[in-house]
């Protein structure tokens, strides 16, 4: 077991929702704040769709740790009215033996009724919610009907996957959907939440250590897994269990590569793969009918082979033709003006619509632009991020490069010189945090040719 040789007192990437490792994105601390404020208001139905894997669980349960005295938590979703009535009320400690849907009903009025006077929500989870039939979610529409004069008497709050929304879409399911006033969503992570998540886990596991996971590691990990907790779970999981076979104190991108091909994680191809019958020379027997139709086909083929060859003849020809005139073309600009620019290496690169970094991008730039006002004439490579409300210096610093020090300042300082005060940054500022180049070397060039192909996040 890992936990041992990277001194851990647990393994720190399980598969269970463990409040304890809840770590609070800016997209989690929304969602749950907006599930916190309509059930304290009151407002009766409430949603929160996720993607599979993105702790949608974890944040539910955190909902029922705040109301745990008077809530149910409902997962057993293949059920129809009756046996739904029946796990409510079992979850919520009333008596729901041999009684109806009508008696049943009155018992739940009865014991809403009590409760709020007593001053005291009665909140109901449903998870897994885009399975229950339409039948089951127009019992439950019903269920919002105990209220008082002044409040609703019960809280629900509908969890599931993007098919939950679309299933609420539906024109039969519109005054169910009306009724729904607070709609949550969970995003994936960003690169960096996904170095911020990794350093949680680990701490809370008992890592007291630096840099377990390169920056390197950590660029690639936000890309295989595309910011879903459960799939970051699963490569560091791995990752840390092949580093300890290896005897690796640090977990480097090559192990991350090796984890993700493994896991069938690669980076996704251009093309669908082609299946190999296409380029058979006859197609399947279910189209042969005859000597003659298969003589037919056969000088098909021949004349289509003898077509493509010709094209392709003519495509070299134009090619060559092509690339004469512009090796020239290069050659004159070249002498008429030197170039300037210097290859720098970015760990990540900004969306064309947002200021926040894409997850997953190992770029080369060759513009000036991208390079610090301090560089010199020498390659700088940076890990560049746009400072949002409530980040600081120190917590960027440990989810990035994995360590906060004078020496660390001072190094974010030189590339960052319009940065005034390094304990309160400015929202909206662009901050580089420099890289080690020998933490960047140590990846094959294989993988970073495999992860300059990658896909940017969510």
């Amino acid at each position: 077991m890992f936990s041992e040789f990277y001194n851990l007192r647990e393994q720190p990437f399980g598969v269970t929702p463990d409040p304890r490792y809840l770590y609070l994105s800016a997209g989690h601390r929304e969602a749950l704040a907006s599930l916190f404020y309509g059930i304290e208001t009151g407002r009766g139905f409430l949603s929160l769709i996720a993607e599979p894997g993105m702790g949608k669980t974890t944040i539910l349960f955190q909902v029922l740790k705040r109301f745990y005295s008077h809530s149910a938590f409902l997962f057993q979703t293949q059920c129809n009215s009756r046996e739904l009535l029946c796990y409510l009320l079992e979850d919520l400690g009333l008596d729901n033996h041999d009684r109806d849907i009508v008696r049943m009903h009155s018992e739940l009025n009865d014991f809403l009724y009590r409760e709020s006077k007593a001053g005291n929500p009665v909140v109901v989870v449903i998870d897994e919610a885009q399975n229950l039939s339409d039948r089951v979610l127009e019992t439950v529409r019903l269920l919002s009907d105990f209220e008082a004069p002044e409040k609703k008497l019960l809280q629900i709050v509908l969890a599931g996957q993007p098919g939950l929304a679309r299933r609420l879409s539906h024109p039969g399911l519109a005054q169910l959907r009306q009724r729904i006033s607070i709609q949550a969503r969970l995003e994936p992570l960003s690169a960096v939440e996904v170095a911020g998540y990794i350093n949680h886990r680990l701490q809370v596991g008992g890592y007291r250590g630096s840099g377990l996971f390169t920056p390197t590691a950590l660029q690639l990990i936000a890309e295989r897994s595309a910011g879903i907790p459960r799939i970051i779970n699963n490569l560091c999981f791995n990752a840390l269990s092949m580093g300890c076979a290896m005897r690796r104190e640090k977990i480097g991108a090559e192990v991350v590569q090796e984890v993700a091909k493994e896991l069938s994680l690669g980076a996704k191809a251009a093309r669908a793969p082609v299946s190999p019958q296409r380029f058979s020379a006859r197609p399947p027997s279910a189209f042969r009918t005859g000597l003659d139709s298969s003589l037919s086909e056969i000088g098909g083929h021949l004349f289509r082979q003898r077509t493509f060859q010709i094209s392709f003849l003519s495509a070299l020809i134009v090619s060559a033709i092509f690339f004469g005139f512009w090796s020239r073309a290069i050659k004159q600009t070249t002498v008429a003006t030197p170039s300037k620019t210097s290859s720098v290496l970015a760990t990540q690169e900004l969306a064309p619509d947002s200021k926040k970094p894409v997850a997953g991008s190992l770029s080369q730039a060759q513009s000036d632009e991208t390079q610090p006002t301090t560089d010199r004439g020498t390659s700088v490579a940076f890990f560049a991020y746009v400072v949002e409300p409530h980040d600081t210096l120190r917590e960027l610093c440990t989810a990035i490069m994995g360590q906060y020090d004078p020496s660390t300042v001072a190094e974010i300082q030189k590339l960052n010189p319009g940065m005034k005060d390094p304990n309160h940054l400015e929202v909206g500022q662009e901050l580089r945090f420099p890289l080690k180049r020998p933490e960047i070397r140590e990846a094959p060039a294989r993988m970073a040719d495999s992860v300059n192909t990658g896909k940017s996040s969510p």
